[in-house]
């Protein structure tokens, strides 16, 4: 049993999108057995562009019904079959973006026919729904439209069917599902995680955390991991039964956050900074050498971009006043910078140039006294030699507001 569907979105930004118009024929190889379509009102604007593309505008669905009032049919007309699409994780993914929103899991397996048209018919020019059915012969009336699309999508699946002497789409199936399957367990790992800076953690069945680090993007970072081929993350995609996450703010809070939970190691800095001939040099710290670098690295990389930085800095190209601004040395002072959400702020204590607590605030508390930020923080029990570089490197490209600590 199969279900054709074809989805229309109103073309908000990635993930955020909502469906307005779909149509689902019930397939069970031979003929249809049940079709369900409708417009869906999304509730907020459909694009100019999706408006002059499919021909739905905002006044078509006003009065059109809501997801949560068709997605009982949806889950019926779909029950116990493969859902099948040209580009079904578009598809797939809208359905189930739209059911989360109500607090519901939707599961399903899917067959898509792009693969398929490309491996039984060969050597078309374009595998894009409108311009395969104009090659092979199938009217595709109102393109752009959940009917006419799914419609198109049904007969090129029957040709499909036809032209698969070897049976391959039901012999294979079993192997389709089980890829599928993966690509179902990836989305469903994946799907809520935001594409903000912040800190993953994949957990195998026992909750366990079996890898964790600081991304810039946690959704496509995860996506990265469970797709990637390089054996260093089999473990973690054979394991990985749940994702879980931190926002974190600034970079530094991150790795903070990190340290604090015990889940990260004292990096490295093998690569230093040093002035010569009224020149700065990033070079190889060597452990003979009596010269102490200004500034630590850990990457050849993370040194360059810091030295392109200095020079592009007119102040920063003296030497004076470049060690005057990373001079940590007696400072009591409160480093400010943007939260993990809208009307937060993150926060450094720095007391007698060493870092004892960092922590997040609303914007509507008032911490102008010691006594409320050390209620507000987390204390850091080591002061690394790598959390100190942070902390210049941090100062260095005013990542904070820096302000005194008040006293009392």
């Amino acid at each position: 049993m199969y279900s054709v569907i074809d989805i229309e979105s109103n073309g908000a930004p990635f993930r955020k999108e909502s469906i307005i118009e779909i149509a689902i024929y019930r397939y069970d190889g031979h003929e249809i057995t049940d079709q369900f379509i409708s417009l869906v009102n999304p509730e907020s604007e459909i694009s100019s562009f999706v408006q002059k593309l499919t021909g739905i505008s905002a006044k078509m669905v006003l009065t059109a019904p809501k997801f949560h009032e068709i997605a009982k049919r949806v889950v019926e007309i779909t029950q116990d079959s493969t859902l099948v699409g040209h580009n079904i994780d578009f598809d797939y993914r809208m359905l189930r973006q739209s059911f989360k929103r109500l607090g519901y899991e939707f599961n399903i397996n899917t067959l898509d026919t792009i693969p398929l048209a490309k491996k039984l018919i060969p050597e078309e020019k374009s595998y894009s729904l409108s311009k395969l059915c104009k090659s092979i012969g199938i009217p595709l009336t109102e393109a752009h439209r959940a009917s006419g699309d799914a419609r198109a999508t049904l007969d090129l699946f029957k040709l499909l069917m036809i032209k698969d002497k070897d049976n391959d789409i039901i012999q294979s199936q079993q192997e389709e599902n089980n890829v599928g399957n993966y690509l179902q367990k990836i989305s469903i790992l994946i799907d809520d995680l935001p594409n903000e800076r912040g800190i993953l953690y994949f957990q195998n069945s026992d909750g366990k955390i079996i890898f964790s680090d600081v991304v810039e993007d946690l959704y496509k970072s995860a996506k990265k991991i469970l797709e990637s081929d390089s054996k260093k993350y089999k473990n973690i995609q054979d394991n990985a039964e749940k994702i879980s996450y931190e926002l974190t703010g600034t970079d530094l809070i991150a790795k903070l956050m990190m340290k604090n939970k015990g889940i990260s190691k004292t990096q490295p800095l093998p690569f230093g900074l040093f002035y010569r001939k009224n020149k700065y040099i990033l070079e190889k710290i060597r452990k003979e050498q009596e010269e102490k670098p200004y500034l630590r690295f850990k990457s050849f990389t993370q040194g360059l971009k810091a030295i392109n930085y200095i020079k592009s800095k007119e102040e920063l190209k003296d030497l004076n006043q470049l060690t005057q601004k990373i001079n940590l040395k007696k400072r009591h002072e409160i480093w400010t910078s943007s939260g993990r959400t809208l009307g937060e702020k993150s926060f450094l204590i720095l007391e007698n140039g060493k870092l004892t607590g960092f922590g997040f605030y609303e914007l509507y508390h008032q911490i102008q006294s010691l006594e409320k930020i050390k209620k507000l923080m987390l204390p850091v029990t080591r002061f690394t030699q790598d959390l100190q570089n942070d902390l210049q490197l941090a100062v260095l490209r005013n990542e904070f507001e820096v302000s005194e600590l008040p006293k009392v």
